[in-house]
Formats: structure tokens, C-alpha cells, sequence
């Protein structure tokens, strides 16, 4: 029997570039980065105002 093939989407990788992740050291890294801002930083407004990538950059006044 043969299996169907999944299409790849999009989709996934879209919703989760609107994320950051607060565990995830490399994420962290670069939001700190891009906003120039120190990591303890955009931890603390991760825990703030959630792992919404576009709270978390209004937040550290992007």
C-alpha cells in the first residue's frame, strides 16, 4: 500500500518566526542582537509580555 506523500508547507516555519523561543540560547542571542539589547534583557520581556516576537521587540523599544 502506498503512503501519500506530505506536502511541505510554509506554514509551520512562518508561525514560528513570529516566536521567540526564552529557553532557546540562539534565539535569544540574535534578538539581543538585532535589537541591541543584552539577553537577560529579552528574557525578561519574553516572561513579560509572552514569546510574541513582535510584543517582545515593542517591549525592548524597537
Amino acid at each position: 500500500m502506498a503512503v501519500a506523500k506530505k506536502s511541505k508547507t510554509a506554514r509551520g516555519r512562518k508561525q514560528d518566526r513570529a516566536r521567540v523561543a526564552g529557553g532557546q540560547d540562539y534565539e535569544v542571542r540574535y534578538e539581543a542582537k538585532k535589537t541591541r539589547k543584552s539577553a537577560p534583557a529579552v528574557k525578561k520581556a519574553v516572561k513579560k509580555v509572552g514569546n510574541s516576537r513582535k510584543r517582545v521587540e515593542k517591549r525592548l523599544g524597537r
